[in-house]
C-alpha cells in the first residue's frame, strides 16, 4: 500500500439544513485495499461516498486525492475519471445492455473499446443479453450492468452504495465474485459501504463503522469482528444496538 492514502477525509463536517450527517476527523483510504463502511440506514454511509466521488463539497474540512485536497469545481476531468460510484439503484440509459455498458468508452473515444465491452459484459455474465432494454432486466441483472459500465472505465477507485441491497443470493454472490476479482487481480481500490455486516466480513480487507455520522471504530477486518473496540461496534455486531 502506498504511504500516501489514495483518499482521505480530513476535519470534516457536513450539514443538510441544521442537521449534522457527518462529524469525521480524518478517514484514510489506502490504495489497493477494500474497505467497508458499515452502519444503520441514516448513518451518513452514501454521503460519504458522495464526498470522497467529489460531488458535493463538505461544509467544513477536506477530501484529497493522493494528497492534494480538491472541491467539485477545482477537480481536474482526468482526475474525476479515476473515481467511479455504483449506486444502490442502477441508473440505466433507455438502450441496449452492450450501449450502456460502453455509454462512457464512448464518451472518452476511447480506441480499444469494443474488446473492453465484449470483455465487460462476459465478467458480469450478461453477453447473452447484450441486446435487452433495462426495462426487461431483473433486479440483479440491472445491477450487473451498472457494476460493468463503471468497471469497463477501469477506475482506480470503485465507491460502491450498497451494490447488493434488495437482491436475491445469486446476484449478490456474481457481484461480490466481480469486486473481489476487480480488487485482486486489477488493483482497484473499492470502498464499500453496506448495513450487511456480512458482506464486509466475507469482501474486506479493513471495516469502519459510522454511527450518527461519526467513525466510532475503524480495524483491520478480523479484528473488528473478533475484538471491537467500542462498545456501540459491539452493540451493533451483536444486534442488540437499537436504531
Amino acid at each position: 500500500m502506498s504511504p500516501t492514502p489514495i483518499l482521505s477525509a480530513q476535519d470534516i463536517k457536513h450539514r443538510y439544513d441544521q442537521r449534522m450527517v457527518l462529524n469525521l476527523p480524518r478517514l484514510e483510504v489506502h490504495e489497493g485495499e477494500l474497505l467497508a463502511i458499515v452502519g444503520p440506514s441514516g448513518a451518513g454511509k452514501s454521503t460519504l461516498l458522495r464526498l470522497f466521488n467529489f460531488l458535493e463539497m463538505p461544509n467544513e474540512g477536506a477530501v484529497s486525492y493522493r494528497g492534494q485536497a480538491y472541491e467539485p469545481d477545482t477537480l481536474p476531468i482526468a482526475i474525476r475519471r479515476r473515481i467511479t460510484t455504483v449506486f444502490q439503484q442502477p441508473l440505466l440509459l433507455d438502450m441496449s445492455v452492450r450501449r450502456n455498458i460502453s455509454y462512457g468508452l464512448r464518451l472518452r473515444r476511447d480506441s480499444d473499446g469494443h474488446e473492453r465491452e465484449e470483455a465487460a459484459l462476459a465478467a458480469v455474465g450478461l453477453s447473452h443479453l447484450a441486446g435487452a432494454r433495462p426495462r426487461n432486466l431483473s433486479g440483479g441483472e440491472a445491477q450487473r450492468v451498472s457494476l460493468a459500465r463503471a468497471l469497463v472505465l477501469e477506475p482506480e477507485v470503485l465507491l460502491l452504495d450498497e451494490p447488493t441491497a434488495n437482491l436475491d443470493p445469486t446476484n449478490v454472490r456474481i457481484i461480490e465474485e466481480i469486486v473481489t476479482k476487480a480488487n485482486g487481480e486489477r488493483g482497484t481500490t473499492v470502498v464499500l459501504v453496506t448495513h450487511n455486516v456480512w458482506q464486509a466480513r466475507r469482501l474486506a480487507h479493513r471495516v469502519g463503522f459510522l454511527y450518527e455520522g461519526e467513525l466510532l471504530e475503524t480495524a483491520p477486518t478480523h479484528d473488528f469482528f473478533e475484538n471491537p473496540q467500542n462498545p456501540r461496534t459491539a452493540a451493533f455486531l451483536s444486534g442488540e444496538l437499537v436504531y
